[in-house]
């Protein structure tokens, strides 16, 4: 099969990019994956979020033909990924968790091998690692074996070799990991490029603002299922309440703050983080108000505290099982 280098723009009644139709998959007695549905379209984002453990990682492997499907079906550009999983890989690009570069090439030796795996012509595939270089600001070590590399540069380069044949699907398994801040928003601006470019984009990340910045839908999964799925905006306002953040000075503070609220409550459902509470609060200034008043006559010092909207963040401690944080590892 031939097919021209880089995703083209996708007409509304184009079907979606890739798919995915009520996916199953266990190891022994642990179901890593139930009933999974979700599509990503042409030119779009879709973030795939969920606890550490959920599913995420066995999700993205079933779809890029790493790991069998125990039931349901996937395609991607069209291709079934059980009956025609060679062509599906001619279609997609996949950054894993787990670099994939060859230490003993440099870093354009590396981009170079994958363009030939793709079967790029020559001169086409010249021209393209060179751009790739420079956009991602690789230039520097460019000419270094890949042992050399620091963790940062490494991820780097793993990620920008999943662009050398500018597939129309490209998987994104936490791709900014260990990226410092001013390459984290390189590759930022880098992947909505490449969704405007018409690429269908399947992205999971630890870091929720990335989600909340680049995704166009979400899907949340927990314990290997879907809990909740919609654009970041509807997620948050279907939460339906406000966040009363309250910072202490001293963890002991944060303590009686907690057993105070439980008192007068029956229950504390604030989440902790240092020397501050996050509560939420579903009439706003009136219930914000009823809490600073209880913590001051408790004689409880204040720091500082805010009002403010949900956060992605919130949504995902909210609907996911235990409220636990994102970690850096998915379970396989």
């Amino acid at each position: 099969m031939t097919r021209p280098f880089g995703p083209t723009s996708a007409r509304a009644a184009d079907p979606p990019v890739i798919i995915a139709d009520g996916l199953y998959r266990s190891f022994g007695e642990t179901n890593a994956v139930r009933d999974l549905s979700f599509s990503v379209a042409a030119g779009t984002i879709l973030g795939l979020l969920g606890p550490n453990g959920a599913g995420k990682t066995t999700a993205i492997n079933m779809l890029t033909t790493l790991l069998a499907i125990d039931q349901g079906s996937a395609s991607v550009a069209g291709f079934d990924v059980e009956t025609q999983p060679d062509l599906v890989r001619q279609v997609i690009g996949l950054a894993g968790q787990s670099a994939a570069v060859d230490d003993l090439l440099t870093a354009r030796q590396n981009l170079t091998l994958f363009g030939r795996l793709y079967k790029i012509p020559k001169q086409v595939l010249e021209r393209r690692v060179d751009d790739l270089i420079d956009r991602f600001e690789m230039n520097e070590f460019a000419d270094r074996v890949a042992g050399t590399y620091s963790g940062g540069q490494r991820r780097r380069l793993d990620v920008v070799a999943s662009l050398v044949a500018a597939p129309p699907a490209l998987f994104l398994d936490e791709p900014t990991t260990g990226l410092d801040p001013r390459s984290r928003a390189g590759l930022w601006n880098e992947i909505r490029s490449l969704a405007a470019n018409g690429t269908a984009i399947l992205l999971t990340t630890q870091y929720l603002d990335e989600a909340d910045r680049l995704a166009d839908e979400i899907v949340i999964i927990d314990r290997g299922t879907t809990v909740a799925s919609g654009s970041a905006a509807e997620l948050k306002r279907d939460l339906e309440r406000d966040v009363l953040e309250v910072h202490f000075a001293s963890p002991p503070d944060v303590d009686a703050a907690i057993r105070v609220l439980t008192d007068a409550t029956g229950e504390c459902r604030a989440g902790r983080e240092r020397n501050m509470l996050t509560i939420p609060v579903h009439d706003g200034s009136r219930s914000s108000l009823d809490v600073l008043r209880r913590l001051d006559g408790a004689g409880i010092p204040l720091v500082d505290f805010q009002l403010r909207r949900p956060t992605l963040d919130d949504v995902f401690l909210t609907i996911t099982e235990g409220g636990e944080q994102l970690e850096a590892r998915d379970a396989r």
